[in-house]
């Protein structure tokens, strides 16, 4: 499971936005899933995607939400999830492969960061990396007939520059042999997802699926909502300068669109490139660490998947 993980030359940037990535490509007949697509960068990736032709379905908990987005615009529909929950998971992609033959982008986005205090989602474990990982690794899994049925697929999994605030810790998901840190066990969720994206990548190739895992940058969106305010003016203090949703969603429509990346997948990606491998030890706010592409944690964070959703890629 090794990966091509060094930059290459886009076309775009940091400033660029998911509109000018998306523009001159023709979406018409395929079909994508966005969670979270709802708001946010989420919102944003439903509205260029679906502005070119694509059929899209946002996947979210919260219907009111979904409802004023599918008032503006069209080949947008919506169907009720809630990934902390794996019987919601499993009436999604049940509901989606009833109405659909193949999926040829799915967008693993909907997130939660910094929750008060331990949580457990409703498999039992931490409620940050049952979201962000657990939930999106079943959905995955029980969509894998129509992801490969798209022959091209791509699967674009939302991940963090807080993947370098912590690595897997598979003997310790709930933090039971540790004190509970919010922000570190974003930073393994998020670690989760970069290792999701190489194991899946690897076993994808011979269907035609790839898959990204992607920084967006700092996007000031509802994910905040667990900061107090003098935490969010801290943070927003040390971050001084946000992406608008439309910039961070730059990266991921670039993952699923881009020519660039035929023939490369299990990459981590930020400001619409490849991101440079950085070092373990570098307080840096950009580039991927070692432990988020280590081959061995990939297999392993695999294996735990599979025992706890009880899900198998066949």
């Amino acid at each position: 499971m090794e990966t091509m993980q060094q930059p290459i030359h886009s076309p775009f940037n940091a400033e660029s936005t998911a509109a000018a990535v998306t523009a001159g490509h023709d979406l018409n007949g395929k079909t994508a899933i966005v969670t979270g697509g709802n708001s946010g960068i989420g919102l944003e990736i439903v509205k260029v995607l679906a502005n070119a032709g694509a059929q899209v379905i946002i996947g979210a908990r919260d219907a009111g939400k979904a409802t004023d987005a599918l008032q503006q615009l069209h080949n947008v529909s919506f169907i009720p999830l809630d990934l902390s929950d794996p019987v919601s998971v499993n009436r999604f992609a049940e509901q989606f492969l009833a109405e659909h033959h193949n999926l040829d982008y799915l967008f693993n986005n909907a997130g939660l960061f910094n929750v008060p205090s331990l949580q457990l989602d409703k498999r039992g474990y931490e409620l940050q990396f049952g979201v962000n990982h657990l939930g999106h690794f079943q959905l995955t899994g029980r969509l894998w007939p129509a992801l490969k049925r798209s022959g091209a697929a791509r699967v674009i999994n939302t991940s963090s520059i807080g993947h370098r605030h912590m690595a897997l810790q598979p003997e310790d998901i709930n933090f039971e042999q540790h004190s509970y840190d919010t922000r570190k066990a974003y930073g393994q969720s998020k670690t989760a997802n970069v290792l999701f994206t190489i194991a899946l990548d690897h076993i994808g190739q011979q269907h035609g699926i790839r898959a990204y895992a992607v920084h967006p940058g700092a996007v000031d969106t509802a994910i905040f909502r667990y900061m107090s305010p003098e935490e969010y003016r801290t943070w927003s203090q040390a971050i001084k300068t946000f992406k608008t949703p439309e910039q961070g969603a730059a990266t991921l429509a670039w993952c699923a669109l881009s020519p660039q990346l035929a023939g490369i997948g299990g990459v981590y990606c930020e400001n619409c490139n490849i991101a440079e491998r950085v070092p373990a030890d570098v307080t840096v706010p950009y580039g991927v660490r070692p432990h988020a592409l280590d081959p061995v944690q990939a297999a392993t964070l695999w294996q735990l998947s599979e025992r706890i959703t009880g899900v198998r890629f066949s």
